[in-house]
């Protein structure tokens, strides 16, 4: 089962030896693969990935070839795990009974009806309405279903109508190395490119130097020019995590264009919005922040400045203080986004969700009237509109 698992490794780019193999085989062999998928998966990447930077690249390759054959891996499940049993307690509701579960009357309220249940509980509680739990329709815990709350110790996004989220939680930097499944992203943003000669003549200029020449009556007159570079300069801030691990390809092969594209590219991540703070490396990003204001300070404002994000988020976050799903913000997402308007007049916000479905969520509204209605769609169309906006 695992060669044609490792063949599929390196014809997709993977640079895995029959060394990692075999000691993914020894480890197996002493029972180290646990007794759930999720530890051969986590067992497999730890053996056989060698650079961190193509951890997204093993996951695909895991889930395509692993997908449909679950049955195959019966062997490495010895028994269901209690945490599987309790899920399964989630409740099932019908679009009636949807409807009848109401929010709580805002932000405020929300945070104030939170802090009197840690007050006021003090064990586990599993189903219900009220009580912070699993598989109920509490506005707080994991698991469960109410339209408005607070998501605690659930892994991963469900229903993807939580105000705020109080886990830690990880992303992955996107690839850069990806190869593009389509020419046209990186064609349509050469569009932006403008073209400037920087550094020493050391360059042959070969028109001019016929030209010289002739004029010369025939006498060489060798003339030198410096490299044409890109001088367009570009800061790109991508969302990562939540609802935008449904684009995550897309996104990769436009980070890729851009990096292959322009030659003054800085990029840094966020989160849903921007806040006082953004990062470079998604594993780093507790203790390796960079302020908004450092950034504004460093980069000039003849950057060109591209969000790429879906926009997609509580109204809370980008309007009120603390409605960040992650920590506390003091001031609200929008005062932070204008002060990056501000500092990058040009400046663009590219959307991967289809625009049909625009209309249908509030905050790509309110983004989308932040940014002046610079928000373009991704794709070639899309992009053609956006770069003509930021020339």
């Amino acid at each position: 089962m695992l060669i044609p698992f490792f063949y599929m490794l390196r014809e997709g780019g993977m640079k895995t030896s029959i060394i990692e193999l075999l000691t993914l085989h020894e480890a197996m062999h002493h029972g180290l693969a646990g007794q759930s998928v999720d530890d051969f998966y986590f067992l497999a990447r730890a053996t056989l990935v060698k650079d961190e930077a193509h951890l997204d690249r093993f996951d695909r390759i895991f889930g395509a070839y692993f997908k449909g054959i679950d049955d195959s891996l019966s062997d490495l499940v010895q028994e269901i795990p209690q945490e599987w049993l309790q899920r399964q307690a989630e409740l099932s509701l019908t679009e009636e009974e949807r409807e009848l579960i109401r929010s709580m009357g805002g932000f405020e309220e929300l945070m104030k009806a939170l802090q009197k249940r840690l007050d006021d509980q003090d064990e586990r509680h599993e189903g219900g309405n009220k009580w912070i739990g699993t598989a109920g329709t509490s506005p707080f815990g994991a698991y469960g279903y109410n339209p408005e709350g607070v998501r605690m110790g659930q892994r991963g996004s469900r229903n993807r109508s939580a105000v705020k989220v109080w886990d830690k939680r990880e992303y992955r930097n996107l690839d850069a190395s990806v190869e593009l499944g389509t020419r046209n992203i990186k064609v349509a943003l050469r569009r932006l490119r403008k073209f400037a000669r920087e550094g020493a003549a050391d360059q042959l200029d070969l028109d001019d130097t016929i030209d010289k020449t002739a004029r010369n009556a025939g006498m060489l007159d060798i003339r030198m020019v410096p490299e044409r570079h890109n001088a367009i300069k570009v800061l790109l801030c991508l969302d990562i995590g939540g609802s935008m691990d449904d684009h995550v390809r897309v996104c990769e092969e436009l980070f890729s264009a851009a990096r292959s594209e322009f030659k003054h590219l800085e990029y840094f991540y966020f989160h849903n919005f921007i806040y006082e703070n953004m990062w470079k490396d998604n594993r780093r990003r507790q203790t390796e922040k960079t302020s908004i204001f450092d950034i504004t300070h460093k980069y000039a404002s003849d950057y060109k400045l591209i969000f790429v994000g879906d926009a997609t988020m509580s109204p809370y976050e980008i309007a009120y203080a603390g409605g960040s799903v992650e920590h506390w913000n003091e001031e609200p997402g929008a005062v932070w986004i204008k002060r990056l308007l501000k500092a990058y007049p040009k400046a663009i916000w590219i959307n991967p969700e289809p625009k049909s479905r625009w209309h249908y969520t509030p905050s790509v509204k309110f983004v989308s009237e932040l940014m002046q209605q610079r928000m373009f769609p991704l794709t070639i169309t899309g992009l053609d509109e956006g770069i003509k906006a930021l020339r």
